[in-house]
């Protein structure tokens, strides 16, 4: 995609067009990344061992906390990007998606060293015991010990290469190394292969890492004369106003994962009290509730670009019918899937493992969740918002009321009144209020850009896009 098309695509395409060519390519690679997610589990499951299943389940908040890092350096980066190209201010662009780059890669290999250097006391703190713990580290060992690195690396470079509008290729880097995990899960996992359960799955998951990464690095050294991700070494460096773009957008984001991953270990250390069934239903349930989620988080991501791009360009209309159509679309959607879920929980939670103690667990934790998924949904999408268009502060409110006021507090509330079951309805006390909130803050701030700011001209605007 050269220059004058990557314009068009922003300025001129009709938004429902537009919103495809984005968002639809990011929501499937980010559906695809929950299958590989829920192949771990799947697979894990067939060896028919909840402490298999339990070490994988517990071994989830240090992965989540990887993405406190790619949304760091991915979401910064990405929306300081498109922002920048709004502006036409390409020098920016360059230096953006460098500082993203090299920051990925450095915080990759810390991660690795600190969480090697105290794997007893990381072990500990996720609710590993004497049955869960030998399982448990094998797969860390593949996955944070040694795969940290280009676990998020890949993801911050699908965030570079999505933000100049090229999603597909974005997409597509993603994807391989979900397919290839797949393929390998079995591989590593079962008896009829190597036979390593939870390590298997671990090392099926830093193979397929690397893989996606060596996409991008071929996808950046083809069009090397048309992208604008840089990651030339003498792009990279500590411009002020870069680390204040990328820090201000990308640090809210990265603390509302910290807080994701602190949420999930408190909800782990809870429900090992109940022993490893409930863990393990506890995981799966978790896993298959993330796949809407996932794809209420790829619209959001998908339309970030096109939301930063017209927020920085003066083309309020534009933004604004973006957001109202990507709601449409995502709220018909999850809605459906809520009432699957809730009629079908203990179906569901059968694929994984055939135990009625997992079964009948899982499938009141999945009707739990999955009545918050329509607020979720709404929440994402006004998070994206503040990230598209550098409302940091708005985004790190957003991220300590939904975890620190709102779902810890619920979690030991619920967890007192209705033991272990009260658990799966945090989620939805916290949305439900943050939604409401939600609605408000992105009235009032469109309410503020349509005085200030009146449609540029030489836009086309016409009836396809409302």
């Amino acid at each position: 995609m050269d220059n004058t098309q990557k314009i068009i695509l922003f300025e001129n395409t009709p938004i429902p067009n537009a919103v495809a060519k984005l968002a639809v390519p990011t929501v499937l690679s980010s559906l695809v990344m929950v299958l590989y997610n829920m192949a771990d589990t799947y697979f894990v499951g067939m060896l028919n061992d909840p402490i298999q299943n339990a070490a994988v389940t517990l071994a989830a908040p240090v992965l989540l906390a990887f993405n406190a890092v790619n949304n760091l350096f991915g979401v910064g980066s990405s929306s300081m990007m498109s922002r920048a190209m709004g502006r036409r201010d390409y020098d920016t662009v360059y230096r953006s998606s460098a500082f993203g780059f090299y920051c990925a890669i450095l915080s990759g290999i810390l991660f690795s060293v600190l969480c090697t250097m105290f794997q007893g006391p990381l072990l500990i703190l996720l609710g590993s015991d004497a049955q869960t713990k030998a399982a448990t580290l094998g797969y860390l060992k593949w996955t944070v010990f040694v795969g940290a690195t280009p676990s998020i690396l890949n993801v911050v470079l699908a965030y570079l290469v999505r933000s100049e509008g090229a999603a597909l290729h974005a997409s597509v880097g993603t994807m391989c190394g979900c397919i290839l995990n797949m393929i390998l899960d079995p591989i590593f996992i079962l008896p009829w292969g190597f036979h390593m359960g939870a390590e298997g799955a671990g090392l099926a998951t830093f193979l397929s890492n690397c893989v996606a990464c060596l996409y991008f690095f071929v996808l950046l050294y083809v069009r090397r004369k048309t992208t604008f991700v840089c990651i030339r070494p003498n792009m990279f460096g500590f411009r002020r106003s870069i680390v204040l773009g990328v820090c201000g957008v990308g640090i809210p984001a990265s603390i509302q994962n910290l807080l994701n991953v602190t949420g999930m270990t408190i909800l782990n250390n809870f429900t090992s009290v109940y022993g490893p069934d409930a863990v393990a239903a506890m995981g799966i349930t978790q896993k298959i509730n993330m796949v809407p989620m996932n794809i209420s988080m790829g619209l959001s991501q998908g339309i970030m670009p096109l939301i930063s791009y017209n927020y920085s360009s003066g083309n309020v209309k534009r933004m604004k019918n973006t957001l109202l159509f990507a709601v449409k679309i995502m709220l018909g959607f999850i809605l459906t899937v809520c009432v699957f879920y809730f009629a079908a929980s203990g179906f569901l939670t059968g694929l994984f493992m055939q135990n009625e103690a997992i079964i009948g667990y899982g499938s009141r934790f999945l009707r739990g969740f999955c009545l918050g998924l329509p607020f979720l949904a709404v929440d994402f999408l006004a998070v994206g918002v503040f990230q598209a268009t550098g409302m940091g502060r708005e985004a790190f409110l957003f991220a300590i009321l939904r975890k620190i006021v709102l779902e810890i507090p619920a979690l030991y509330i619920l967890n007192r009144l209705f033991p272990l079951y009260g658990l799966a309805y945090a989620q939805l006390t916290a949305e439900l209020i943050l939604s409401a909130a939600a609605v408000l803050v992105l009235r009032h701030l469109f309410g503020k850009l349509e005085k200030r700011v009146p449609a540029p001209e030489g836009t086309h605007e016409g009836r396809q896009e409302g």
